[in-house]
């Protein structure tokens, strides 16, 4: 199975974005497709090599679209540049909408006011009427609209023309029929006067609503596109993070070279307050590093030899030098610019619901708008007479067809999803599919691993108990030390690192063996030397219960069958880890802690942060399983881990949330990825999924409120009453309101407070 995204041309609409689905749909071997109105993206699956750019294009071209193959994320050299090359495009496809709309907007805008004069002198005495004939008046609507229709208007012509060849419809199908129904009319009534006397049709004319409903349909396009475009600066913000050069040393001599010809294993110099072009590894100096815009973190961390840096972050202070390690697409700042992007472009359950609407909108509203004309030129007839009636159908018919708009139903998804998950990336909270934004915001549950995560990962030896009169502190820790060597247990480097401090050097072994959830074994010089956790007889040992009660993870140290010693470790819980539970609590939620240390360690842990309930002597193996029976007690779980050995409860989980600090980034573990590991960012994550859903929730509701109401108004439901009849141009109006008035609440997520 291959998947492969598409750069979309020519989609205006959310009716575009359901037709490109429905015709690729279609399509031998294609088994899914995700099309994005607010990205103008087409991600595609597919089991069939044959399908190139070139054979999808055969199929979309005839709609009016075109599909632009992108680059694979392996192939691509510089992910950074790539991003600005697509904003960049769209700014110069905004820039041409403004120019058509400077040429428009103030025509129209005359236009619309001589038409409000005219309409408010005939109800208002006080008010002169214009002063030309409407001979004359007539005579100018009817060249500027011809001009409007055929030049300025000629892509809702092409929405016709598309319509009458394929049977699709798009917005611009019912713009383009309802300004040509209202200009083609006027036209024969003003040019052919026996056909104006054989309708018995009225005096007026609707070449100033072509005119005007044009206009402010492309003003509404051009907001909406510049809306659009800010939904999207939080890439922006990122891809300015780059550095556009660097300065590295080749050959003994300093030269500057542009960031895309920076080489793996390059000596990069960074001065104070200069940009790091790439991620690396100090090799000499140290400094103060702003990595904010990467991490959410506010404080400059300090930075040694030896220590990892981030590309894109700033040098706040001293020079040092530092060896090139992720380059071009493997940066940490190129990867989350991808994850961004990537989750951008996904869809969230929600969003069904709006894509079903758009999928039949146009071809209802055509049905509707052409209902509307006869059941005004039947029934309206008899009561106001074939002229009168003939009039209000044909303004009706406009009316619904300018009004309807399914883009507002369209964009109240996605462009919620790329404000928020862009506000997540600035807070260094990254998440990697609008599904998993969508599934945080309804959880109530959410489990901790605790080293790592509520702990700050780096345990530290605290006591060493001989239990066999042969052996001493310092041979325990020896054997110990000996064995652990070759295990990646972080209470395995504790040892180790403890028997370096005391100049112990650990012996040589063979036959190393690793025991999951359990210990490690091997032999040192014919004897087996195991360190492993307590068993369950030997639970009962004081010296064991003491250290257990305070909160120790203790182990044995055994040779050849003989217990020999205790050696007690401890981790230290992060300093923001209270406040972060607090913070979870104050949401409604339960936290529970997953661990495999033993219980009393694990309850003592947990009773100095304030978490509900703990699980513990769970071996990793074990913790999928303690997910699902949360979920069978019908709870909706988060488990928060770091990403690595808790991979398969990270995945059985509702949502998992994996910790990652500096570039180790593990993007791959998760739905979510909190960088720099602060837990305090659960919390935020939660708060901004729900603000999210609750944006999306407010924009499909007024998306359809908007249509319920303005469909029937527009067709004259209310002229029977009250003698009420909205026009085309407000119509227009309310179209183009519609669409920027979703986009603007999706933007309102950008100023939220999450910390």
């Amino acid at each position: 199975m291959t998947t492969k995204s598409y750069t979309v041309k020519g989609m205006h609409c959310a009716s575009c974005a359901a037709i490109i689905t429905k015709k690729l749909s279609k399509v031998e071997g294609i088994t899914e497709v995700n099309v994005n109105l607010a990205t103008e993206t087409a991600k595609l699956e597919f089991d069939n090599n044959s399908l190139t750019a070139e054979a999808l294009n055969e199929i979309v071209n005839k709609y009016g679209y075109s599909l632009e193959a992108e680059q694979p994320t392996t192939e691509r050299g510089d992910v950074v540049s790539d991003a600005a090359k697509k904003r960049a495009e769209k700014e110069r496809e905004l820039h041409k909408q403004l120019r058509k709309v400077q040429f428009t907007l103030p025509v129209a805008l005359l236009v619309f006011f001589l038409m409000m004069w005219g309409i408010a002198a005939m109800f208002f005495h006080l008010i002169p009427h214009l002063p030309l004939s409407m001979e004359l008046l007539n005579l100018f609507f009817m060249l500027i609209s011809t001009w409007m229709v055929f030049r300025t208007g000629a892509p809702f012509l092409h929405g016709i023309v598309m319509f009458v060849r394929s049977g699709a419809a798009s917005m611009d199908t019912l713009i383009g029929i309802g300004t040509v129904t209202a200009y083609l009319y006027s036209a024969l009534i003003t040019l052919i006067p026996p056909v104006k006397a054989f309708l018995h049709a009225p005096d007026y004319t609707y070449f100033d609503t072509t005119i005007v409903v044009i206009g402010f349909v492309l003003l509404g396009k051009y907001l909406e596109a510049r809306s659009k475009l800010k939904t999207g600066e939080a890439i922006e913000k990122l891809i300015n993070l780059q550095a556009k050069s660097a300065l590295v040393l080749r050959e003994g001599k300093e030269i500057e070279i542009p960031v895309e010809e920076v080489r793996r294993g390059d000596l990069v110099i960074v001065k104070p307050g200069g940009k790091l072009p790439v991620d690396g590894t100090i090799a000499e100096g140290y400094s103060s590093i702003d990595e904010s815009m990467v991490t959410g973190e506010s404080i400059p961390v300090d930075k040694k030899a030896g220590d990892k840096v981030i590309g894109g972050t700033i040098n706040k202070q001293g020079s040092f030098t530092f060896t090139a390690s992720n380059v071009g697409p493997d940066t940490v700042l190129a990867r989350i610019i991808r994850m961004v992007e990537e989750a951008q472009g996904s869809k969230a359950p929600i969003q069904q619901i709006a894509d079903k609407v758009a999928g039949i909108f146009v071809p209802v509203v055509l049905i509707l708008a052409l209902l509307t004309l006869l059941i005004w030129l039947t029934i309206g007839s008899s009561a106001l007479g074939f002229s009168a009636a003939l009039s209000y159908g044909i303004m009706g018919m406009v009316g619904i067809l300018v009004i309807a708009c399914p883009c507002a139903l369209g964009l109240a998804t996605p462009t919620a999803i790329i404000v928020g998950i862009g506000k997540g990336a600035e807070y260094g909270i990254l998440i990697r599919n609008a599904e998993s934004l969508e599934k945080l915001s309804s959880v109530n549950t959410i489990v901790f691993d605790k080293t790592g995560t509520i702990t700050t990962g780096n345990p530290q030896l605290t006591d060493i108990i001989v239990l066999h009169k042969e052996s001493t502190p310092a041979s325990l820790l020896q054997m110990a030390a000996s064995v652990e060597k070759r295990s990646e247990h972080p209470l395995a480097e504790a040892i180790v690192e403890a028997a370096k401090k005391q100049n112990l050097t650990p012996g040589e072994i063979t036959k190393f063996r690793a025991f999951e959830g359990i210990g490690v074994s091997a032999f040192i010089e014919n004897r087996s030397v195991t360190v492993r956790k307590p068993v369950e007889s030997e639970k009962k040992l004081p010296e064991l219960q003491k250290l257990q009660e305070e909160g120790k993870t203790v182990v044995i140290i055994e040779e050849s069958g003989i217990c020999k010693g205790l050696i007690a470790l401890s981790d230290t819980v992060k300093e923001e880890a209270k406040e972060a539970i607090q913070a979870l609590h104050r949401k409604g939620l339960r936290v529970i802690m997953l661990t495999g240390d033993n219980h009393a360690a694990a309850k003592y842990m947990a009773q100095q942060v304030g978490i509900d309930e703990v699980i513990a002597e769970v071996v990793p193996r074990q913790k999928a399983q303690k997910i699902r029976e949360l979920q069978a007690l019908g709870k909706k779980v988060v488990m928060v881990g770091d990403g690595i050995n808790d991979a398969p409860a990270l995945a059985q989980a509702d949502v998992g949330i994996a910790m990652a600090t500096g570039t180790d980034v593990a993007m791959e573990s998760a739905g979510i990825t909190l960088l720099k590991g602060d837990i305090n960012k659960v919390a935020q994550a939660i708060t901004l999924s729900r603000a999210t859903m609750r944006v999306i929730r407010q924009n499909l509701f007024w998306a359809f409120i908007y249509n319920s109401i303005g469909i029937p108004l527009a067709a004259g439901a209310l002229f029977p009453v009250w003698g009420i009849f909205l026009n085309p141009v407000f119509s227009g109006l309310a179209m183009a309101g519609s669409s920027v008035s979703v986009v603007s609440n999706s933007l309102r997520l950008k100023r939220i407070k999450l910390s």
